[in-house]
């Protein structure tokens, strides 16, 4: 791993370097962005901090110096030819009383890379009780705060899946703890719109342009009549699902294939896109 700080490569990356009284630390008041690296370059950088600027206004956060952190996204990845990586971007409200409250201080901004291995082809996924709440204050934000998606993830390991999913409070199907959900009905590649409460993923917005895949919001049973179900994320890229709620899919179906060939293909040709 590699980690830079607030305008300087930190010498050790494992060491301590924020105050314990940092309010992403206490709060959770932060944003965050994970990055694909491939080659030892970052894959659609500007759409990640475009991204990154929308979530720190939403949670009103003072705005994102976005040249910085490029800035600190090529320091660590020089002379790091990472085959396949991950950048993570935190930008926190920096120092601030125990409690809720903000004051006027200097975010904390950090940028760190480290090598990732591969997902395995295909998941198991499973709907977990909880809503999500579309009408949220930090609906579709990418957030530090992630309670929820801990909580959910470990209910689905306990029932055998790797990944969770959402319905919102609409009873609508909305997303996973780290990835949005596509699916086949009726023979058409479907995906919940925005308005479901989802996150913005880059790789879910590319994957909308490249395959034309219908953005619609369903109850969430949909998917226990789906020929098809994958997911779709930054590390991810498309992720078949084998099974969902213990009901076995074919993985990858015929349209997962074709969405993972277009994505492969159009994001092997342009790094940035």
């Amino acid at each position: 791993m590699r980690a830079w700080m607030n305008g300087d490569l930190l010498s050790d990356p494992t060491a301590a370097a924020i105050t314990i009284a940092d309010h992403g630390f206490t709060v959770g008041d932060g944003v965050f962005e994970a990055i694909k690296v491939v080659d030892g370059q970052a894959f659609a950088l500007t759409r990640h901090l475009d991204r990154l600027a929308r979530s720190a206004a939403g949670l009103g956060l003072p705005p994102v110096d976005l040249a910085e952190v490029r800035a600190g996204v090529d320091a660590v990845l020089a002379g790091q030819p990472l085959p396949l990586g991950r950048i993570r971007i935190t930008y926190t409200g920096g120092p601030a009383p125990m409690g809720s409250g903000r004051v006027d201080a200097a975010p904390t901004l950090v940028v760190a890379v480290s090598a990732m291995a591969p997902y395995p082809p295909t998941a198991a996924t499973c709907l977990v009780p909880w809503p999500r709440n579309e009408r949220g204050a930090l609906a579709g934000l990418k957030t530090t705060s992630y309670g929820e998606n801990v909580v959910a993830l470990a209910r689905a390991q306990q029932a055998g899946a790797s990944e969770a999913l959402f319905a919102n409070l609409a009873g609508n199907l909305c997303e996973g703890t780290g990835s949005n959900v596509f699916y086949v009905l009726d023979g058409e590649l479907r995906t919940p719109t925005l308005a479901s409460g989802c996150l913005a993923g880059v790789t879910r917005a590319l994957l909308v342009e490249w395959t034309g895949a219908r953005e619609i919001d369903e109850p969430a049973e949909v998917l226990t009549e789906a020929s098809e179900v994958f997911l779709a994320s930054t590390t991810r890229d498309v992720q078949g699902v084998h099974a969902h709620d213990g009901r076995l899919l074919t993985a990858p179906g015929p349209l997962t294939q074709e969405a993972a060939r277009a994505f492969a293909v159009r994001s092997a040709a342009d790094i940035d896109p």
